[in-house]
């Protein structure tokens, strides 16, 4: 199994938060994304930056705060 490492600082996207299978990129917070979406609409998950008009990104530090919230 592959582990995804974490950089220091940085953003994340969807993909590398969730998981891709096409890439066979390793979930770091296994949900699906429509869970995912859900989740930061209901305020369980970090709301991500708008880096362009299709793409969010999220700030590691808020995905390493709520991996630390579930420990």
């Amino acid at each position: 199994m592959q582990v995804n490492k974490i950089p220091k600082i940085g953003f994340l996207s969807l993909r590398q938060i969730i998981g891709d299978k096409k890439t066979n990129t390793p979930p770091i917070f296994p949900v699906g994304s429509t869970t995912w979406w859900n989740g930061i609409r209901t305020g369980i998950y970090p709301k991500g930056i708008k880096i362009s008009a299709r793409r969010t990104a999220w700030r590691i530090e808020d995905i390493e705060t709520l991996l630390n919230s579930f420990k």
